[in-house]
C-alpha cells in the first residue's frame, strides 16, 4: 500500500488540457494545452489544469519523461488569454494576483516535478508561451514555429520567467533584443541562439520536406497554397526518440540533475517572481493594461503616442483622464479624474486646472 497510488490520466476530467500516460512512448506523460482556437492560450482554469498534470505525472514513478505540447500545427502556446485578461482582470486588478499565483504554481510544477520536461513546439511560441518553453528542460521545434515577447506591446511585462531566463538561454543582448522589440525569432535561428535545443523540418511540397525553410515556404504552408503544407511528422519522431533516450538512464540520478542545473533558473526566478506579481495586478489599474489589451482584443494597433504625449504635455500618462485629484463643489464628490469636465456623481460643470482630456 502506497500512500501515493497511480491515477489514471483519464480520471482527472480536464476541460481546457489533454493527459495522457504511456505516451508518445511507453513511460512517458503527454500534457496538450487544447485550446486551438485561441492559439492554446491558457484560460485560467488551464493554469490549475496543467499544475495539476504536472504534479501527478511528477509523483506518478511509471512516468519517467514528460511531453508538453499544444494542439494543432499552428501554436505550442501564446500565453495567457488576452481576452479574459481584458474581460476578467482589468475590471478587477486584485484577482490578477491571484491569477499570477496560478501561474506561478503552474511554472513551478515544470520545474519541480522531478522529471525532464521535453517542450514539443509544434507551432508559435508567444509571450507566457515561449516562458513556458524556457520553463522545461529541452525543446524541439517545428522549422515553422516562431518564438516571440510582446509583453510591451500589449501592457505588460514579460516577468513571467522571459526576464529571468532569456539572458541565461541566450545572453544579455539578445534577450533585451527579444523584449525590447517584440521580434519573432524563427525556430532555425532560435536554435542557433540557444533558445530551443533543436529545429525540425516541417514543411513539405507534395511529398518532399523543403529542408530549412525560408519564410516564403513556410507562410505557403501555412496558408496551404502551391502544394505546400504543415507536416510534424517528423517532430513527432525527434520527440519520441529523445523520450525513449532520456528514459535509459536511471531516474534518480537524472532528477538530481534536474535540480542542480536548475540552480540558475530558481535562483533568478525566486527572486524576482514575487516582486513581479506585485507589480503587475498593480499596473492593471493603469492605462498601458487598458489600452493595450482593448487594442489586442479590437484588433488594432495600441496608441503608444497618444500616452507619451500625455506625459510630455504635463498630464498623467498613468490614467486615460488623469489622476484622481478633481471634486465638485456642487455635489462634494471627491476623487474625480482631472480630465473631466462635468461631475460624474451630479453632473454640474467642473472648472480647474487642465488635465489629460480638458478642464475640471
Amino acid at each position: 500500500m502506497t500512500l501515493f497510488p497511480r491515477r489514471p490520466a483519464a480520471s482527472f476530467e480536464f476541460r481546457d488540457i489533454l493527459y495522457e500516460k504511456d505516451a508518445p512512448v511507453p513511460g512517458a506523460a503527454r500534457i496538450t494545452i487544447n485550446r486551438p482556437a485561441r492559439y492554446n492560450a491558457y484560460s485560467t482554469g488551464a493554469l490549475r489544469e496543467l499544475a495539476t498534470a504536472f504534479g501527478d505525472a511528477g509523483f506518478d514513478d511509471g512516468v519517467g519523461v514528460i511531453v508538453f505540447t499544444g494542439a494543432g500545427d499552428r501554436a505550442f502556446c501564446t500565453g495567457g488569454d488576452v481576452r479574459e485578461y481584458a474581460d476578467e482582470y482589468l475590471s478587477r486588478p486584485r484577482d490578477y494576483w491571484k491569477y499570477m499565483g496560478l501561474f506561478r504554481a503552474y511554472l513551478e510544477s515544470i520545474l519541480g516535478c522531478g522529471k525532464p520536461v521535453i517542450a514539443r513546439i509544434n507551432g508559435m511560441a508567444v509571450g507566457g508561451g515561449n516562458e513556458s518553453q524556457l520553463a522545461c528542460d529541452l525543446s524541439l521545434a517545428a522549422e515553422h514555429a516562431v518564438l516571440r515577447q510582446v509583453g510591451v506591446h500589449v501592457g505588460s511585462v514579460a516577468a513571467g520567467g522571459a526576464t529571468q531566463w532569456l539572458p541565461l538561454a541566450v545572453g544579455d543582448r539578445r534577450a533585451r533584443w527579444m523584449l525590447m522589440t517584440g521580434e519573432p525569432i524563427p525556430a532555425r535561428q532560435a536554435e542557433e541562439w540557444g533558445l530551443v535545443s533543436r529545429a525540425v523540418p516541417s514543411v513539405r511540397q507534395g511529398d518532399r520536406w523543403i529542408e530549412r525553410a525560408d519564410a516564403s515556404r513556410i507562410r505557403l504552408a501555412l496558408e496551404g497554397r502551391d502544394g505546400h503544407r504543415i507536416d510534424l511528422s517528423r517532430l513527432d519522431e525527434e520527440v519520441d526518440a529523445l523520450a525513449r533516450r532520456i528514459l535509459e538512464s536511471f531516474p534518480e540520478c537524472m532528477r538530481y540533475t534536474k535540480q542542480q542545473v536548475n540552480f540558475f533558473k530558481e535562483l533568478a526566478w525566486q527572486q524576482t517572481i514575487g516582486h513581479a506579481r506585485e507589480w503587475l495586478a498593480l499596473h492593471y489599474t493603469h492605462w498601458e493594461p487598458l489600452e493595450g489589451m482593448r487594442a489586442f482584443v479590437e484588433k488594432r494597433k495600441a496608441d503608444y503616442a497618444r500616452l507619451r504625449a500625455a506625459a510630455a504635455a504635463g498630464g498623467a500618462s498613468e490614467t486615460p483622464w488623469g489622476a484622481w485629484t478633481g471634486s465638485c463643489a456642487a455635489c462634494g464628490a471627491q476623487g474625480l479624474p482631472q480630465g473631466f469636465r462635468h461631475c460624474g456623481n451630479c453632473g454640474a460643470a467642473l472648472e480647474g486646472p487642465e488635465g489629460t482630456g480638458g478642464k475640471r
